[in-house]
């Protein structure tokens, strides 16, 4: 199997070549904007016609899509997450190939969901922020494309290489601030939410076996368990070995209660992952917030 990536050099994609180069069955080649790609393509600013081409002397059977951002202003968000996938889209429709498409969507498509309920594909998405709608938006590009293609909508990714803008990149950093200096308390913010985690060597699993696989539409990722924040912040500090103080603080009243936009909480229901992909979570939390705390950890 000859695999595409596109975004091999993100959170996700780095996790994805790992397990795709450990598939002695598959032939990878990368394409991004790094100069560790294979080939150097700005899926935000080429033409669907040099990517198509580029497609016909490939001619891979697989092309995973991992690319796109999860920070930055309309403008931005819009050309990485909706017109990136549009070329991509197109040049799959223009290409001879018939290559099939796996696009790594997010949670964050959903928006919030009533505390205590899985949120299954068959919800109606209404994301409470600029990332899950142009994620959205991606996502409805994908299915309205008439390619073979499925969308994996990932939660909370967590592990190793998360980034430091990411929640628990930024709560792990902050704790090691903390035991640098020797401080006897940790005072953190926004720990109420509940959301759903998920290791992201998991989500890579998912990812090669949705390439293997003939399942179509919306698949959703996750560990089908919401954790508070706040166990999440003192599961950590455990790992690290912190003995002080965790002080919880008030959110500033101006502020973005869940500035992801999926109000409390978040919980999937990843039946269809285990009918159609035959995937389940491996991973333990513990081991996840090990393997980011050692990265924390081992940071100049």
């Amino acid at each position: 199997m000859r695999v595409l990536l596109l975004g091999a050099d993100g959170f996700i994609g780095r996790h994805v070549a790992e397990r795709l180069l450990a598939d002695p069955a598959c032939q990878l080649t990368a394409l991004g904007r790094s100069d560790d790609a294979d080939v150097r393509f700005d899926l935000a600013t080429g033409a669907p016609g040099v990517l198509s081409r580029f497609l016909d002397a490939v001619h891979p059977g697989v092309v995973v899509n991992c690319a796109g951002s999860t920070r930055g202003n309309a403008r931005d968000l819009t050309r990485q997450n909706i017109v990136a996938v549009a070329t991509v889209c197109e040049a799959l429709r223009r290409s001879t190939v018939a290559a099939r498409l796996v696009q790594v969507g997010c949670g964050s498509e959903y928006g919030p969901s009533p505390v205590g309920s899985s949120t299954g594909e068959d919800a109606s998405p209404r994301p409470g922020g600029p990332y899950g709608v142009s994620k959205l938006a991606a996502t409805e590009l994908v299915l309205g494309s008439g390619l073979d293609a499925v969308v994996l909508r990932v939660f909370s990714p967590v592990g190793p290489g998360t980034p430091t803008g990411a929640p628990l990149g930024r709560l792990a950093e902050a704790l090691r601030r903390s035991m640098q200096n020797g401080d006897g308390e940790l005072k953190l913010g926004g720990l109420s939410a509940q959301r759903d985690f998920v290791d992201v060597r998991d989500v890579a699993r998912a990812v090669h076996a949705a390439s293997l696989s003939a399942a179509q539409g919306v698949v959703n990722i996750g560990s089908g368990r919401a954790v508070r924040m706040r166990d999440m912040a003192a599961a950590l500090a455990h790992v690290a070995g912190y003995d002080g103080n965790l002080r919880e603080l008030e959110d500033p009243p101006h502020a973005a209660p869940y500035p992801d936009g999926c109000g409390p909480w978040q919980q999937a229901d990843v039946r269809t992952a285990r009918d159609r992909l035959g995937w389940r979570p491996r991973i333990g939390l513990e081991e996840s917030l090990a393997d980011v705390w050692m990265e924390a950890a081992c940071r100049v």
